[in-house]
C-alpha cells in the first residue's frame, strides 16, 4: 500500500506551502516507506509515498501521460492494466512498468468514465493541466482508504489517513467507495452493481461456478513483484486463501521469481484456536508457516499506536487490528511486503454466526448488502491500515469485483443457514470447495465454525482488554459520558477507553464523524438486532455473544452433554448428509 496527499486550488503556492505539504505527506510514510514524490503546478499538490510492489525499481509517482499533462497520485494495485495496455487505441508512451500508469492513458481516451474499467483496489487523484481540472476515485468496495477535505481558501483536498488532513482541513470525511469526484460535475456513485439495488437476486447456485470465480480472484492477486505470502488464522476464509494460492503459485511470474512454496503467517496467545488450526492447515498445504506469540500486556501496549494508525474508536476493529498491527510488523521483519487474506467472505455469504437467526431470505440478502457496504468503515479498515503501519500490503481475493457479482447474485434462500439439512453458515462456499478426489482443505477445517479474529487469536486477550478498561476508566468517567462525547457515547467502559484514546490524536469534530456506531452483536448492523429480541440486551460485538450458536458460549453443562452425545449425534447426521464431518456438527448440536 501506498500514501497519497493532494492539495488542490490552494491560495498559496509558495515554497512554505510545498514544505507543509511534504510535511503531511509525511505523516503517511508508514504506508510507503521506499520512495517519495511530490508534483507541484501552481497551487495543485500531488504527493506520494510509495510502497514498491510493482516495478519497483522505475515505478515512482506521481504517474504522467507521455506529454506530463496528466499527473496520477495512486494507491492500490490495479489488476488488469496489462489488458487495459491492449485495448488502449491510441499511441501511447509509458514511462514506467507501473500498473498504475495505466490511469494516465485511459483517461486521454476515455475521460473520468474510465474508471469503470479498472479491476482492482485503487484510490487515487488525477491533475488535468490542459485545463486545470481533477477527478479523484476510489474502488468498489473500499479496499483502499480515502478521505476527502475542504480548506477555508477554498482548496480541496484528498488523503489515504486523515492524520494528514486533520490540521489543514476545515471539514473532512470518508470518500465513499465506489465513487468518483470531479472538479467540473461533483461527486457521484460509478459502482452500481445489480445485487444492491433493492432486488432479490434468483441466480442458482452452481457449485464449480463459485469455485472458478473464487480462484481467478486469488490467481489475479498474486501478481507482484516482491516477497509475498498469507494470512492463515486456520478459518475457512483464509484457510481457502492459502490452498488456493498454494495450488497455483508455481504457475505464476511470482512463483517462478520467489519460489513455489506458500509462505503463511499466523498470531495468536499461546494455545489459541487459531494457532492451532493455522499450524495444521499450513502442513496440509505445505506451507512455509511462521507462528508468532504475543500476550495480553504486547497488546495492550500497543493499543494507543494502533489507535492512531487505524483512525477508529470502534470496539471490534480495535480488538481485531491489534493482533493484525504485531503481526505485520514480524511480517516486514522477514521482508514480506504483501500478503493475501481472507476479508469479506462473512459479508458476502452471511457467514457470522447471527445469520443464523435471519427470519427470511430478503432479510438475509439485505443485511449482506449492508454489511459490504460498510466494509470500508471495519474489516477493510482494518485490513489495510493495520498492515499499512509497517509497510505491508494486504490483498483481499473474496471482494474481487467479478466474485461478488458471482456470489452475490445467487439466490440468498442458498445461503440460508438451515441446520437440519444440515447447512451451517457459508455452506454453499464450503460445498464448493469439498472434492474429496483432490480434497483443498481437511474435511473439519473446511466446516469449522466462524471465530472473529479478536475471539481466534485467543479468548483471553478480548478478556484482558475488558479488565484493562476496567481499571482505567471510573463510573464517574461513564456517568459523564453522554456529556464528554454526546456523539457515539460509550455505553462500555472499553469503548470508552478506546475513544479517550481516540480523540487524544483525533479531537476535531470531523474526526469523530469519519466513525459508525450503533449496537451490535456479533458484528451484526444494528437493523438485525431487531431479529432475536434478547440481543438487545446484551450488545456486544464478540462472536461469544451469539449465545447459542457460538460453541463457546455454552455452559459447561452442555460441553459436556455434547461430549457425552457426540458420537450419536453425528451418526444420525452423518446418515442424512455423508459430507459432514466433525467441524460441522457443532452448531447442529447446540441448536
Amino acid at each position: 500500500m501506498c500514501g497519497i496527499l493532494a492539495a488542490l486550488g490552494c491560495q498559496d503556492a509558495s515554497q512554505a506551502k510545498r514544505i507543509r505539504v511534504l510535511e503531511l505527506s509525511r505523516r503517511l510514510r508508514h504506508r510507503g516507506p521506499d520512495w517519495s514524490g511530490l508534483h507541484q503546478q501552481g497551487n495543485n499538490f500531488l504527493a506520494h509515498e510509495r510502497l514498491a510492489i510493482i516495478d519497483p525499481a522505475s515505478g515512482d509517482q506521481p504517474l504522467y501521460d507521455e506529454q506530463k499533462k496528466i499527473v496520477v497520485t495512486g494507491n492500490g494495485e490495479i489488476y488488469n492494466h496489462e489488458a487495459l495496455k491492449r485495448t488502449l487505441k491510441w499511441e501511447h508512451q509509458f514511462w514506467t512498468e507501473s500498473d498504475c500508469e495505466v490511469i494516465a492513458h485511459l483517461y486521454e481516451e476515455f475521460g473520468e468514465d474510465m474508471v469503470s474499467q479498472l479491476d482492482g483496489m485503487f484510490s487515487f487523484v488525477l491533475l488535468d493541466s490542459n485545463d486545470n481540472s481533477f477527478i479523484a476515485a476510489r474502488d468498489p468496495i473500499g479496499i483502499t482508504p480515502l478521505y476527502i477535505g475542504w480548506g477555508l481558501d477554498g482548496s480541496v483536498w484528498f488523503a489515504s489517513e486523515m492524520k494528514a488532513l486533520k490540521d489543514e482541513c476545515e471539514r473532512f470525511e470518508v470518500f465513499l467507495p465506489g465513487h468518483i469526484f470531479s472538479s467540473k460535475t461533483g461527486m457521484r456513485r460509478w459502482y452500481n452493481p445489480s445485487w444492491c439495488s433493492g432486488i432479490i437476486p434468483t441466480a442458482p447456485y452452481e457449485l464449480l461456478v463459485l469455485r472458478d470465480a473464487f480462484e481467478k480472484a486469488v490467481v489475479k492477486r498474486l501478481m507482484t513483484d516482491v516477497p509475498f505470502g498469507v494470512l492463515l488464522s486456520g478459518g475457512l476464509d483464509s484457510s481457502l486463501v492459502a490452498a488456493v494460492a498454494s495450488r497455483h503459485i508455481g504457475k505464476t511470474k511470482a512463483g517462478k521469481q520467489w519460489g513455489s512454496k506458500l509462505h503463511s503467517f499466523c498470531v495468536g496467545l499461546k494455545g489459541s484456536p487459531d494457532l492451532t488450526a493455522a499450524k495444521e492447515v499450513a502442513d496440509f498445504l505445505g506451507t512455509f508457516h511462521h507462528e508468532f506469540h504475543f500476550t495480553v500486556q504486547d497488546g495492550l501496549d500497543a493499543i494507543p499506536d494502533v489507535i492512531y494508525h487505524i483512525e477508529t474508536y470502534d470496539v471490534t476493529t480495535i480488538r481485531a487490528s491489534t493482533p493484525m498491527f504485531l503481526l505485520a510488523r514480524k511480517i516486514k521483519s522477514l521482508g514480506v511486503k504483501m500478503v493475501l487474506s481472507g476479508e469479506g467472505s462473512d459479508e458476502i455469504f452471511g457467514g457470522y454466526l447471527y445469520f443464523h437467526k435471519a427470519p427470511n431470505k430478503e432479510e438475509f440478502h439485505h443485511e449482506t448488502c449492508r454489511k459490504i457496504k460498510a466494509l470500508h468503515l471495519y474489516d477493510c479498515l482494518r485490513a489495510n491500515k493495520a498492515t499499512s503501519a509497517w509497510g505491508v500490503e494486504v490483498r483481499v481475493p473474496f471482494l474481487d469485483r467479478d466474485f461478488i457479482d458471482v456470489a452475490m447474485n445467487v439466490d440468498p434462500a442458498e445461503k440460508m443457514i438451515n441446520p437440519e439439512e444440515g447447512r451451517i453458515e457459508k455452506w454453499i462456499l464450503r460445498n464448493s470447495f469439498d472434492d474429496e478426489s483432490f480434497p483443498y482443505l481437511p474435511k473439519h477445517i473446511l466446516y469449522r465454525q466462524k471465530e472473529q479474529f479478536s475471539d481466534g487469536v485467543g479468548y483471553s486477550w478480548i478478556d484482558g482488554l475488558k479488565a484493562h478498561a476496567e481499571k482505567h476508566v471510573t463510573g464517574r468517567m461513564m456517568a459523564n459520558a453522554p456529556y464528554i462525547y454526546p456523539h457515539n457515547t460509550p455505553t462500555t467502559k472499553e469503548a470508552y477507553y478506546y475513544r479517550q484514546t481516540f480523540e487524544h490524536f483525533f479531537p476535531q469534530n470531523a474526526a469523530r464523524l469519519t466513525v459508525p456506531g450503533g449496537p451490535s452483536v456479533a458484528c451484526s448492523t444494528a437493523k438485525a438486532l431487531e431479529w432475536d429480541e434478547t440481543w438487545a440486551k446484551n450488545p456486544d460485538p464478540s462472536g461469544r455473544a451469539a449465545f447459542g450458536v457460538h460453541i463457546a458460549a455454552c455452559e459447561k453443562l452442555q460441553e459436556s452433554q455434547r461430549s457425552n452425545n457426540q458420537k450419536n449425534v453425528m451418526n444420525m447426521i452423518l446418515n442424512k448428509n455423508p459430507r459432514l464431518e466433525d467441524g460441522a456438527l457443532e452448531v447442529q448440536v447446540l441448536s
